[in-house]
């Protein structure tokens, strides 16, 4: 995520076209409507790269031109003191990625280290059940369905006493609103690690997958690989990331075919 600075370690960018469902399906149909979903999964979780915002959105048409497939956006309001353009996301640019045939992934954040408001989980309970209710309702107001996780940061390096005795209870608090097949999580591989294990956030409809989206930072290298998504590429006060459309933006790699995008029917 998101708009911080302070991460290091050394960046690669990868800009693989995104997958053309249009293209690929009339073949696999051939097959067999199980095949065929299972083989676009796993195909689309090999091509597909998201972006997501640091500090201004970058128009949907370029976004497709620079071979993404699609974008994360904030269902989060803009704390005091911040000048980002993309929180919290609109109907209008919502409905604009779509339009262009772009993946949209819902997340949250709104504090944030070092300024006046304070990182979310630091909350607890009932910061969780007041997060989600303000997610839920940004969410659907920007066009966001029912059936769509949301992704909820945990944006620094915290370790498992923290985790044990906050994190985890903020989390509860999202799970009485959302549900747990709702929640999702961000953060580095042993936060998305022990989300999973302590029943937080729900299962992706790939096998083998959850609602959970791992940073390269803090993670020393380490892997979670029943996450759904993977942030390659982030901005940092020493790293521009990627330069898209006249902004810095974050890259994240598609790890399953059900990554949280809205246009996928989960009924």
């Amino acid at each position: 995520m998101h708009d911080r600075p302070g991460r290091d370690g050394p960046r690669t960018v990868s800009r693989r076209d995104a997958l053309i469902y249009a293209i690929s399906a009339p073949a696999l149909l051939a097959f067999g409507p199980m095949t065929a979903t299972l083989t676009a999964q796993k195909a689309s979780a090999a091509e597909v790269r998201l972006i997501d915002f640091t500090h201004r959105q970058v128009p949907p048409e370029q976004i497709k031109a620079a071979g993404f497939g699609g974008a994360l956006v904030y269902v989060s309001e803009l704390r005091p003191g911040a000048d980002f353009d993309f929180k919290p996301v609109t109907r209008g640019y919502a409905d604009a990625l779509r339009a262009t045939g772009l993946h949209v992934v819902s997340c949250y954040q709104y504090g944030k280290p070092g300024w006046p408001t304070p990182s979310d989980y630091t909350r607890g309970y009932d910061g969780g059940v007041a997060d989600a209710r303000t997610a839920l309702r940004l969410h659907s107001a920007a066009g966001g369905p029912a059936s769509a996780p949301i992704f909820f940061s945990i944006d620094e390096d915290i370790d498992l006493d923290i985790w044990k005795s906050v994190a985890v209870e903020w989390l509860r608090g999202i799970n009485a609103v959302l549900g747990v097949n709702r929640t999702g999580v961000y953060g580095h591989a042993q936060v998305c690690a022990w989300a999973i294990a302590d029943g937080v956030i729900g299962r992706s409809t790939t096998p083998g997958h959850w609602w959970a989206w791992q940073t390269k930072a803090w993670s020393g290298g380490e892997r979670e690989p029943r996450a759904v998504l993977y942030q390659s590429v982030v901005v940092t006060a020493s790293d521009p990331g990627v330069r898209l459309g006249g902004t810095n933006v974050d890259v994240d790699e598609v790890l399953a075919g059900d990554f949280g995008q809205w246009d996928l029917d989960r009924a």
